[in-house]
């Protein structure tokens, strides 16, 4: 039995407070600006990854990822039905504020939904055939080694929600990022679900180049979020 399949025991109150919601390989090379070229040969690691079907499409590009996420320590077929209510869900919602987002790349409500629904499907399926691949894990801590990867990629989850989610912790997730690799860390986007910027970012970007990191804020070709176009780039090289 998979590591995936086997949390028979998960209660589904604490399925319920996981959003398993993911993002397409495609919106992942936006979003952070990757080439496939500077990929090749890396380890990396996308955390936290959900329902993301970034490490299917790039295993199936001879790309070296682990997705690692909370949601990982429930039954897969419980997080496959999660995942199309949270979607559903998210749709209707959607609807409500689309004032809010930029929809240059989605088109509309209905695309922005197939393009989860194909993550989905995708992340599932791959998570059937390969488990290995999706290791479960409760930040600010990780069941990795150090510098176990080149590249670690956090999207949707930092800074986004700044409202519930202290500075120590994003602090101490930040290091725990940068504790399993021996690159770089990129982090997206840089605002709160409000589309304001990160209260805290500065503060957190001085603390890091005070241990010797080096930071930059990076424009990318992707904006979804209002404001929500750049990402963070911590290099230890």
């Amino acid at each position: 039995m998979s590591r995936v399949e086997q949390s028979q025991g998960k209660t589904k109150q604490e399925l319920d407070r996981v959003v398993f919601i993911g993002r397409t390989f495609e919106e992942y090379t936006h979003m952070f600006d990757l080439q496939l070229s500077e990929l090749a040969g890396k380890r990396i690691l996308d955390c936290p990854s959900g329902a993301c079907s970034f490490t299917a499409h790039g295993r199936k590009q001879g790309l070296d990822v682990t997705a690692s996420d909370i949601a990982y320590d429930h039954r897969l077929d419980d997080l496959e039905a999660k995942g199309q209510q949270d979607i559903e869900h998210a749709m209707e919602t959607m609807e409500r504020a689309k004032s809010n987002y930029v929809w240059d790349y989605y088109g509309d409500v209905p695309g922005l939904c197939e393009h989860r629904q194909q993550a989905l499907r995708d992340c599932v399926q791959d998570m059937r055939e390969f488990p290995d691949r999706y290791v479960a894990a409760v930040l600010p801590e990780l069941p990795f080694d150090d510098k176990q990867f080149h590249l670690v990629l956090s999207a949707h989850f930092l800074f986004m929600y700044s409202d519930r989610l202290d500075y120590d912790f994003h602090i101490q997730t930040v290091r725990e990022l940068l504790r399993v690799a021996s690159e770089e860390v990129r982090i997206f986007p840089l605002t709160d679900l409000t589309g304001s910027r990160y209260a805290h970012l500065d503060r957190l970007i001085h603390e890091l180049e005070a241990e010797g990191l080096r930071v930059t804020e990076v424009n990318v070709p992707y904006e979804f979020m209002k404001n929500g176009n750049s990402l963070l780039k911590i290099s230890k090289i």
